[in-house]
């Protein structure tokens, strides 16, 4: 017989239930910490008074390191942030072709990194101008016009000179902040140079970029962790398959143009990329995408024998493609203030880790390109974390993940859409209601969640969780419950209430902040399981996410 206990905002009332059940005795594989990886377009927000204070709160939401990446990190100019831009000019040359190098602004990034106790994943990028083999223009802006050029795209004119200029970006990283610390860090070359927006050279020319960077990196640093490609989502559409499958057969088969030894290859990156749309006014996730953009990369790494066991870096794992394209422009983007982005994101999370299970494959992040845009309006609707230093409701998705450890243990749900069926019809019909459970000792984690690809109003689910399993000297556990919904955890909700203003006083900024933390849903309770399980009644909200943390004293 189990203990019920009824964990709603409101009353429990009668419905369909949804049941969901987790054995905390079989174990399903490693709750490995995938979520902890971040990146951005505008490394130059990264200094900035708001992007310090974000970069603190992405270290503590963590008990593992958080990895950062960003891109413009080589690109010339004043270093003042625009959107999709930026610049530290590292690198120039003189009257007589020589090169002249400056730190300033690209040790004001690594500090704050450093600062905040966070990884980089540096992301060798882009051609500086002076060694641009297209200079001219340099940079025009975004967005860019069809035939638009910027001279950072283009392949170096020296490729010697690349490796140098790489050379001494590791060399001078390895002297600032030590060897300890950069071993620990990932050295991957370029973005996405399967669109000619990042890459304006031929396949080759970036598999000859790759080598020189890397050998320009390992020079300095031995031991560092090298990797790529970068590319888009894999799938049927576009040209990222064969251009990572491409870049992996470079590796497996040729000689370094830059050392003539093997190409070295510690990890694989590539992207995977949802599709929002507008239908019938409201907007439609596309979760499906994303999923088969993650299987079908799996299964071009798994089909390379020698590179099958390496790790792979997902190095932007997103609802959709472009961070900056806000949702008062972008109508499909309207997602990102509320509460049904980290509902997909659960969603997203589950399945790639059933994934990578399917594939074998040793998948080590899924890197969310979300960060801050700096002295932009209020929830002005970009993808971002935390909006005038103020945290939006994905943010405590990444704080519920961060409280998960230990096993993946097995869950089964009677409404559960398999990851199969989200890739051919995504969650169009019936909502996805679903959970993802973790066991360590002395706790046990389960991430629920009620998720739909419609932006819709739906019904709450009431779930009756069983958990089976508990530990034999478990005998009171301490149960705490987080929620992410439309009233909890939702500091958007109650920006609205306020009236939307773009300039709250003090008094609302304080209660702006409180209300961007992760909420309780009640307070954490004693109960006492009987013969090692517990039954609890959980009413979800759609598109909403609940934590359930059980915890006990091990003797």
């Amino acid at each position: 017989m189990f203990l019920s206990i009824c964990l709603a905002a409101v009353g429990c009332f009668a419905q369909t239930p949804v049941t969901v059940d987790v054995d905390l005795n079989q174990k399903t594989g490693q709750f490995s910490p995938i979520y902890s990886w971040f990146g951005y377009d505008e490394s130059n927000y990264t200094a900035t008074e708001n992007g310090q204070k974000l970069l603190r709160e992405l270290h503590d939401l963590s008990p593992v390191p958080v990895y950062i990446r960003a891109h413009f990190l080589l690109a010339s100019g004043d270093g003042r942030p625009e959107l999709k831009w930026s610049s530290t000019n590292v690198y120039t040359e003189d009257a007589n072709g020589n090169p002249l190098y400056s730190w300033t602004i690209l040790d004001q990034i690594f500090d704050a990194y450093a600062d905040a106790h966070v990884r980089p994943l540096v992301e060798l990028g882009f051609t500086p101008k002076d060694l641009s083999s297209h200079p001219e223009p340099y940079h025009i802006g975004w967005p860019t016009e069809p035939g638009d050029f910027e001279g950072w795209s283009y392949p170096p004119k020296d490729y010697k000179k690349w490796q140098e200029l790489v050379h001494q970006v590791a060399a001078h990283l390895l002297q600032r902040y030590g060897a300890e610390a950069v071993s620990t860090w990932y050295w991957e070359v370029w973005n996405e140079p399967n669109l000619e927006y990042y890459w304006k050279g031929t396949q080759a020319e970036y598999d000859k970029l790759y080598d020189y960077a890397v050998a320009g990196v390992r020079e300095a640093i031995p031991n560092a962790h090298v990797g790529g490609p970068a590319t888009t989502g894999p799938g049927p559409r576009g040209n990222a398959s064969e251009y990572l499958r491409a870049f992996l057969e470079h590796c497996a088969k040729d000689k370094s143009a830059a050392t003539g030894e093997k190409v070295p290859l510690d990890f694989i990156s590539f992207h995977i990329k949802g599709s929002p749309s507008v239908v019938n006014n409201r907007v439609q996730m596309g979760l499906g995408r994303e999923m088969s953009n993650a299987a079908d990369g799996f299964a071009i790494v798994q089909s390379f024998r020698q590179f099958a066991r390496l790790p792979i870096i997902l190095t932007e794992a997103d609802p959709e493609g472009c961070a900056a394209c806000s949702a008062r422009l972008y109508p499909p983007n309207a997602y990102r203030n509320g509460p049904l982005y980290p509902c997909y994101t659960a969603a997203a999370m589950k399945g790639l880790f059933e994934l990578a299970d399917r594939y074998h494959v040793d998948l080590l992040g899924m890197q969310t390109w979300a960060f801050e845009f700096e002295g932009k309006p209020y929830f002005e609707g970009y993808r971002s974390l935390a909006t005038n230093g103020v945290d939006k409701p994905i943010l405590n998705f990444f704080r519920m993940g961060g409280l998960m450890r230990g096993s993946r243990v097995a869950v089964t749900s009677s409404r559960a859409i398999s990851v199969d069926n989200i890739m051919k019809r995504g969650v169009r019909e019936q909502p996805d209601i679903d959970a993802l459970a973790a066991s360590a000792p002395g706790e046990a984690t389960v991430m629920l969640w009620n998720y739909h690809d419609d932006d819709v109003d739906g019904p709450s689910a009431s779930i009756e969780l069983s958990i089976k399993g508990l530990a034999s000297d478990a005998h009171r556990v301490l149960l705490q419950h987080y929620r992410i919904d439309e009233n909890h955890s939702d500091a958007y909700t109650v920006w609205k209430q306020m009236g939307s203003p773009q300039g709250p006083t003090p008094e609302q900024y304080a209660e702006l902040e409180a209300a961007g933390q992760l909420e309780l849903l009640d307070s954490p309770r004693w109960i006492a399981p009987q013969n090692g399980g517990l039954k609890l009644n959980v009413l979800l909200p759609r598109q909403g996410v609940s934590l359930l943390r059980i915890t006990w004293s091990e003797k």
